[in-house]
């Protein structure tokens, strides 16, 4: 339908097709703040909806590959190149830009009894709300650590195979059996339903799921029908890792500069749960994937960032603009690294 749809207004090239792609990942971001007011908190909004969103994309290129049996080498790059910038560039940059803190810090200056207490009062309950966000980043975190783990243990005997896909999978799935019953048992608390505006949300997103199936699909057509250059069917898994983090970086753009650090860390730590286990444990149960070097190499600068978030969400409640200047210059190696092996 879409390519039709291209073709009659003579829009039938790749920078349409990118054009399209932003936009819905646009109206994706749209309609998810406005779940924010339909049933969901930050940190929830982050870790189990988000993602599903920003990392449809590589999900839809997994597909692809299995249907068209495509090389495992592009779906393993496309996913390490996915989470290794959410963990690197995608969060050091707003760090670097506005910093994110999750933790809210300083005390208003005081004006009278009456203020000061109300003061204090606030000051008390965004302490609170500080610290639980800071409590679900550190656990999505060392879910990032156990995935990658468990990835990389059955990785050691040089292939991901269907039993190691079932059983990522399965990691999956447990790990978001858990958040739904987090945001369930939330609602309860708070009193808090899911409006129909809510569901209508989700119709607008699953409607915008369709039509990046088809730019994916004419993309990954498309670059992998071109020849010479760097641009071409050898790098697809760079290229459309790239891609996958376009709307990432829409989401960390956006909410770092609504200084939302919560929401933030969130999509980005989340949308990795996405690539490893999901993506690879999907195409594993069709296909063998190959572990190769390089695989190494991006489990080695994700454990690494895993634990750089971890510690400075310990010792001061975020990242600082500093740490998210290393972390860029991470990613830099990261691309030094991969595109040179």
């Amino acid at each position: 339908m879409l390519p039709a749809l291209l073709d009659e207004f003579s829009l039938n090239d790749p920078w349409a097709y990118l054009g399209v792609f932003l936009g819905v990942s646009l109206l994706m971001l749209w309609r998810l703040e406005a779940m924010l007011d339909h049933g969901l908190e930050g940190t929830a909004l982050g870790t189990l909806v988000m993602p599903y969103c920003s990392g449809l994309g590589n999900l839809i290129f997994v597909g692809i590959m299995v249907a068209r049996d495509g090389a495992p080498r592009e779906v393993m790059t496309n996913c390490l190149v996915n989470n290794v910038t959410n963990l690197t560039l995608l969060l050091g940059g707003p760090a670097l830009l506005w910093g994110l803190q999750v933790m809210p810090g300083g005390h208003a200056a005081a004006g009278g009894k009456g203020r000061k207490a109300a003061g204090s009062a606030k000051a008390g309950a965004a302490g609170t709300e500080g610290r639980l966000n800071r409590l679900s980043l550190l656990l999505t975190l060392a879910a990032v650590l156990f995935f990658t783990g468990a990835v990389w243990a059955l990785g050691r005997d040089g292939r991901l195979d269907r039993n190691d896909g079932c059983l990522l999978i399965g990691l999956f799935l447990f790990w978001q059996s858990f958040q739904v019953y987090d945001v369930l048992k939330h609602n309860l608390r708070q009193r808090v339903s899911f409006g129909f505006m809510f569901y209508v949300d989700m119709l607008v997103v699953l409607a915008c799921a369709w039509l990046m199936y088809e730019t994916i699909d004419w993309l990954v057509t498309w670059l992998s029908a071109q020849k010479g250059g760097f641009v071409n069917g050898d790098n697809l898994g760079w290229l459309t890792g790239w891609l996958m983090v376009l709307p990432n970086a829409v989401l960390a753009v956006y909410w770092g500069w609504k200084r939302r650090a919560d929401i933030v860390y969130t999509s980005q730590i989340g949308d990795g749960h996405i690539c490893i286990p999901l993506c690879l444990g999907v195409y594993a149960l069709f296909k063998p994937l190959p572990v190769t070097g390089f695989f190494e190499t991006g489990l080695l600068i994700l454990f690494g960032s895993v634990a750089v978030h971890g510690t400075l969400l310990l010792l001061t409640g975020g990242l600082p603009r500093w740490a998210g200047a290393g972390l860029v210059l991470a990613y830099g190696w990261f691309l030094w690294a991969g595109l040179a092996a």
